[in-house]
């Protein structure tokens, strides 16, 4: 669902487990929120951005797939 930070995880070698770490949460919430099961918090959303990802914007890392989001609505 959030493919840009996906793939920015990828790209930098970040695990989903050292997110869920930083968070202090499970790593299956983790999971179960970059597949869209439950959304991320604000909070959360910015925490990520400003430990793992300072560089980037904050819309670009949590930026739904467009055909996701089109579920979502319908």
């Amino acid at each position: 669902m959030y493919r840009n930070l996906e793939a920015e995880c990828a790209r930098q070698g970040i695990k989903k487990k050292d997110i869920a770490e930083y968070l202090n949460v499970r790593y299956a919430t983790i999971y179960d929120k970059l597949k869209g099961k439950f959304p991320f918090t604000y909070d959360e959303a910015l925490a990520i951005k400003k430990k793992f990802f300072p560089d980037l914007l904050i819309e670009y890392l949590f930026d739904k797939d467009v055909q996701e989001a089109k579920k979502e609505v319908s």
